[in-house]
């Protein structure tokens, strides 16, 4: 694996929950900054827990952190944390397909729900809150590094 970025397509459930949210949950757009800084937190926690059994970390001593940087004139947002990433194959896994979010579940629930404030109650609950993003970004770069040696 090089240091070169990579591009992955979503699959097509994917897909379908970035339209279902991007169009149902319009309303409430300010949900994908709750979500990605909860992600981030997330990220923060495994970090913890890797270092709390012992696990080896890249940087040990990095002081643990969340930094949201905006840059108006390029219309860009970053939300970047000093916790733990995740490889390639984590990378593959639990973004671009729905098995290990919780997609499924999600789309049966939105279909049942009758407003979006139901919806945005329901989009934490099953680890699809990243998609959330999308209801306001035409382009999502992930730059992640695992604590994993040579990953």
């Amino acid at each position: 694996m090089g240091d070169a970025p990579q591009s992955y397509p979503f699959k097509a459930e994917v897909e379908k929950l970035l339209s279902i949210i991007t169009h149902s949950l319009y309303t409430n757009r300010e949900i994908f900054l709750r979500e990605l800084i909860s992600n981030a937190s997330d990220a923060l926690d495994k970090l913890r827990f890797e270092q709390s059994k012992g696990g080896d970390v890249a940087a040990p001593d990095l002081e643990l952190g969340i930094d949201i940087s905006v840059d108006k004139d390029a219309r860009k947002l970053v939300i970047a944390d000093t916790g733990l990433g995740m490889t390639e194959d984590e990378i593959k896994e639990n973004i671009g397909t729905i098995a290990h979010s919780g997609t499924e579940a999600f789309l049966e629930r939105m279909a049942e729900a009758k407003n979006s404030d139901q919806a945005s109650d329901i989009i934490g609950r099953f680890g699809v809150g990243f998609y959330s993003v999308f209801m306001v970004a035409d382009e999502v770069a992930i730059t992640t590094r695992s604590a994993q040696p040579e990953a």
